[in-house]
């Protein structure tokens, strides 16, 4: 296996995966613990990763007039592909309308829907941690990555001697967490192989939901096709000066990988293993953008939302005015970037949007069932953003890249 291409080795997991959980449903509790040890694994490298990629980034940015060019560089790019996101799912949902006739029998009962509703306002306060261990030990990364960049800022402030220290210890650690990471990679095609087994073998009849979800499936599908391999490679192409294909292609690992396990979180070491080293972009730049991106940087999810709120409006008959659909957008902007990067977090913020334009909450049952196969999609897609993020940021600071 060792002379088999890593993503190849993905590739393969995936496909024997899916024959294993369709055929071999009872037998898949004898593999399906490799997934969660995987999923464990890279799990456990996020918040240290984060936190001494941030701080070691910040630190070797320099000065505060060049972090602030480098963070409007990348607010820019996440504002913009994210907006255009949500405007692909606007106009093919209102182009398809799906939702127009939809069978609401096919609605399933949603436990706890009103749980973390908050507003922006609220998530924007609740970024500044009242206790940073807290914040880690509950996984709040806006809040961790708030602390780094303001640490990784100081430590170019504070007498030389001490500035050193701080920067070689985090730049130190970065490594350390790089390596390991370097180690869990090889037990990708394990990992997907447990993860995707255990996920077919539980699915409903894949058959009857496309039947009858069939036209939002197809609405979510094009727009995320459409925004992935249109969008960005364009804004790759002609803004960033680099070869989207090119790209792509040392993008394969990460994007099986956030495709396998829905999660943008636990596929960030992969993606800044395979930016930095494939793609050729920095250190400094790839441990600021994608830790950012990773958790702020949602296109995919973004576009889903607003897609599957107006199907939900549509399936009720409500007819949403310019206005209505305008709140539709902002709202789902906004949302996406309190959304954890997790499996099935947008259920949650969608309801947020229900709420905004006065839509049933309930109507969230009526896209239960096919979530999970549209959430591998979106979130290769946030992923795929995420790294063109970095390579036209990178490009646009001058670096010679792979790309």
């Amino acid at each position: 296996m060792k002379k088999i291409a890593l993503h190849w080795q993905i590739l393969i997991a995936l496909v024997l995966a899916i024959f294993f959980g369709a055929f071999f449903p009872n037998k898949v509790v004898y593999i399906s613990w490799m997934g969660d040890v995987f999923m464990q694994a890279l799990k456990m490298l996020v918040i240290p990763l984060i936190l001494s990629s941030i701080v070691s980034g910040v630190t070797n940015i320099g000065s505060g007039d060049k972090l602030g060019r480098l963070t409007l560089k990348t607010f820019s790019y996440y504002l913009i592909t994210s907006t255009l996101a949500i405007i692909t799912g606007l106009i093919l949902v209102n182009s398809i309308m799906p939702g127009v006739g939809a069978d609401i029998g096919l609605a399933q009962g949603v436990e706890n829907i009103n749980v973390a509703k908050e507003s922006f306002g609220q998530t924007l306060i609740n970024i500044i941690p009242s206790n940073i261990f807290q914040a880690f030990v509950e996984n709040k990364m806006l809040s961790i990555i708030f602390f780094a960049i303001l640490f990784g800022f100081f430590i170019n402030q504070v007498e030389s001697k001490h500035s050193e220290f701080l920067k070689g210890f985090f730049n130190s650690i970065f490594e350390v967490m790089m390596k390991i990471t370097l180690f869990v990679i090889k037990f990708t095609p394990l990992g997907v192989f447990g993860i995707v087994a255990k996920q077919i073998s539980t699915s409903p009849d894949l058959v009857q939901l496309a039947i009858g979800l069939g036209k939002f499936m197809i609405t979510v599908i094009i727009a995320l096709v459409v925004h992935a391999f249109i969008t960005l490679p364009v804004i790759s192409k002609f803004i960033g000066k680099v070869n989207p294909v090119k790209h792509f292609k040392n993008m394969t690992t990460p994007l099986l990988t956030a495709f396998s396990t829905s999660s943008s979180n636990a596929t960030l070491p992969l993606t800044m293993e395979a930016v930095e080293h494939n793609s050729g972009v920095s250190n400094k730049i790839t441990s600021f953008t994608l830790p950012l991106g990773a958790t702020i940087n949602m296109d995919g999810t973004a576009l889903y939302e607003c897609v599957a709120a107006m199907f939900i409006a549509q399936a009720y008959g409500v007819d949403l005015s310019i206005f209505q659909q305008f709140i539709v957008v902002i709202t789902a902007l906004l949302t996406s970037i309190g959304a954890a990067g997790i499996p099935m977090a947008s259920l949650v913020m969608i309801t947020v949007i229900l709420t905004q334009v006065g839509l049933p909450l309930e109507g969230v049952g009526l896209i239960l069932a096919v979530d999970r196969p549209l959430d591998m999609l979106r979130t290769a897609t946030n992923v795929w953003s995420d790294s063109c993020g970095a390579v036209i940021v990178a490009k646009s600071e001058g670096e010679i890249l792979n790309v």
